[in-house]
């Protein structure tokens, strides 16, 4: 698939600087940097989903509790 992007020249020349640097093609350039701002905005939701959980129930279990219920102790 390909996509199209409009940058300014500044723009362009900072991001083939910085694909040149780290001696990577400006379209993985790209996708790592998509896939990386999609990974942070799941893993802010998680998070998010369970600080919620835990203000409603903030009980909690040590390693060694954990270890015990699943018999690994």
């Amino acid at each position: 698939m390909a996509i199209s992007l409009r940058l300014s020249q500044e723009d362009t020349m900072l991001i083939k600087s910085y694909a040149a640097l780290h001696n990577i093609s400006i379209s993985e350039l790209f996708r790592q940097s998509v896939m990386e701002k999609i990974e942070d905005e799941y893993d802010l939701q998680c998070y998010e989903k369970a600080m919620k959980l835990y203000k409603e129930d903030d009980k909690t279990f040590t390693l060694d509790e954990v270890e015990r219920e699943l018999g690994l102790d």
